[in-house]
């Protein structure tokens, strides 16, 4: 499972340029799909959610997920649930890591039950397992 996460990432990471959604779509957010292969956080997410999704990873454990960096800034990442604990897969750098490596803060992601609906992180900001579905 690990190295099909790190082969995704990977792939994902390399083939789009990094671009603000005012730059590709000309508004301050715009959620989508990279466009000409370029895109910002969320796009990565969801493009790398799709690819895991056609290889039979159900969509209620791939959660995305809104973070603070530690410089502070809002950031989008991919959260995949699995029997090893909650891994981050994230476009600011191709390691697959446990959601307690990244040395983000928490705030919310999609629930596992309804991905249309988002859920608080509760508790302790950097600790997912306070999420409430």
């Amino acid at each position: 499972m690990e190295d099909k996460l790190a082969s995704i990432t990977r792939l994902v990471n390399r083939s789009i340029k990094p671009a603000s959604d005012l730059a590709v779509h000309g508004t301050m957010e715009f959620w989508s799909y990279p466009d000409n292969a370029r895109g910002d956080c969320e796009d990565y997410v969801l493009l790398k959610r799709q690819m895991l999704e056609l290889q039979g990873i159900s969509l209620s454990n791939l959660l995305i997920t809104v973070v603070k960096k530690k410089d502070g800034e809002g950031h989008a990442v991919l959260t995949i649930r699995t029997d090893k604990g909650d891994y981050v897969l994230d476009n600011l750098n191709d390691d697959v890591k446990l959601w307690s490596e990244t040395g983000y803060r928490f705030l919310k992601r999609q629930s596992s039950t309804d991905t249309e609906r988002w859920v608080a992180i509760r508790g302790h900001p950097d600790v997912l397992v306070g999420a409430v579905d």
